[in-house]
């Protein structure tokens, strides 16, 4: 839920996998880095080194393909452990800046019933652009396309455990990163980048991302599995597992818990029937399409 450098979901944009992005969503595969394990980039003992900036632009920033076609879940679990599911038609594009625009991701709500037929718009901007995101939504109760504003990074995004700040793009010079150990855990060897925001005025004092070498020897297959968030007093606030999966060598998450720590609640986003650089078309991401709905698409 960073397209996701923070893995955002390029449900949105995840996350998908787009440059920096992370989760829901991280797109420029980078060049390898050969190393052994990381170290402190002060160890002159080691035959190679690398920083926390370094770690995760290795393994943080990956290819998404040209466009994805998916099935979408979201599953928010409240604090008496009741669940409310939505499932959506996902559609996103890469547009690699043309006319400013970074992609684009359209969500056909499938589920429940009584929502069927809504659809929500976003359009992302290259940073240069200056532009925020462009998001507009159709109710097809009102059979109104309505533009949806956001007011505060901090808001919610889809209702769920992650803001519109998690999910939006982020430079990664927009951090401080500090690669402080290592630690096992369930048997994998998981790598710590410390990352602090260079403003004052960020939602977290802090996060941390736990990355996953995977089993190629050169660091090609390692990911982010991991980010615990951390509010502006320094106290744990919310903690965000990934689990990624690769379609026709593109990457893009399986399946991402998000587990808020202080209020006792968590969110769960899935992603599945991915098909990837299917020649998705522009009008495809469209009002006129988001007024047809997924059905129209398909015809």
């Amino acid at each position: 839920m960073s397209e996701f450098y923070t893995p955002r979901f390029s449900f949105v944009s995840t996350v998908m996998v787009k440059v920096a992005r992370l989760p829901f969503i991280l797109v420029l595969l980078l060049p390898v880095l050969l190393f052994t394990p990381p170290v402190w980039a002060g160890d002159k003992s080691a035959p190679f080194t690398m920083t926390g900036k370094e770690l995760l632009t290795q393994c943080s920033y990956k290819y998404a393909g040209k466009d994805q076609t998916s099935k979408f879940t979201v599953t928010l679990v409240d604090t008496e452990g009741n669940r409310k599911r939505n499932v959506y038609l996902r559609l996103w594009k890469d547009y690699a800046g043309e006319k400013q625009v970074l992609d684009k991701m359209m969500l056909f709500t499938e589920f429940p019933p009584e929502s069927k037929g809504g659809a929500f718009m976003r359009t992302s901007f290259v940073p240069e652009s200056g532009k925020h995101a462009d998001q507009w939504i159709y109710l097809p109760v009102l059979r109104k396309i309505r533009r949806v504003t956001i007011r505060d990074p901090g808001d919610r995004f889809l209702n769920s455990d992650l803001t519109y700040e998690d999910v939006s793009f982020r430079p990664i010079n927009a951090d401080e990163h500090f690669y402080v150990g290592s630690e096992e855990i369930d048997g994998s060897t998981l790598y710590k980048v410390e990352s602090t925001p260079k403003e004052s005025a960020s939602l977290y004092s802090k996060r941390l991302f736990w990355i996953e070498k995977g089993e190629a020897s050169d660091w090609d297959e390692c990911v982010v599995s991991r980010i615990t968030y951390f509010d502006s007093k320094g106290v744990l606030l919310k903690e965000q597992l990934l689990d990624w999966q690769k379609v026709g060598g593109a990457w893009m998450w399986r399946r991402v818990v998000v587990k808020n720590i202080q209020e006792k609640h968590e969110s769960i986003f899935e992603m599945s029937d991915v098909e990837v650089n299917s020649g998705l078309s522009n009008r495809q991401f469209s009002k006129r399409a988001m007024k047809a709905g997924a059905g129209g698409l398909r015809r």
